[in-house]
């Protein structure tokens, strides 16, 4: 039985085998990775590269990634939040310590109701 600190033949492997888990000189850089995976590239390049991700992990895992998250080449539409009806907006200024004269909250909360009842 080995020691309880040391750990075992199989995770001492595996934690070698992390430790080069990364990108090597000889790897395609990551927007080649993206081309690749866009269908960007000649056939030859693909080649190249789906030969280098058969022996590459961390390259075929890069290229995976790109599969399940592709990038959005445009950016969303800015979506405008509604304006805050003013009678909301005072009592939340109220609620935060700013003061509005002599307003009391329960007035603030009777037009907030009457406010929205009219709509």
């Amino acid at each position: 039985m080995a020691h309880p600190l040391l750990p075992s033949v199989r995770e001492g492997f595996r934690l070698i085998r992390m430790g080069s888990f990364g990108k090597k000189e000889e790897c395609p850089s990551s927007q080649e990775l993206l081309a690749f995976q866009n269908g960007d590239l000649s056939i030859e390049e693909c080649r190249k590269i789906g030969r280098h991700m058969g022996s590459c992990e961390f390259c075929a895992a890069e290229a995976e990634f790109y599969e399940r998250y592709p990038l959005i080449d445009e950016p969303a539409a800015p979506v405008r939040s509604p304006d805050m009806p003013k009678p909301l907006h005072d009592l939340a200024e109220a609620l935060i310590g700013r003061k509005r004269g002599d307003v009391t909250y329960d007035e603030l909360i009777r037009e907030i109701n009457f406010t929205s009842r009219r709509k």
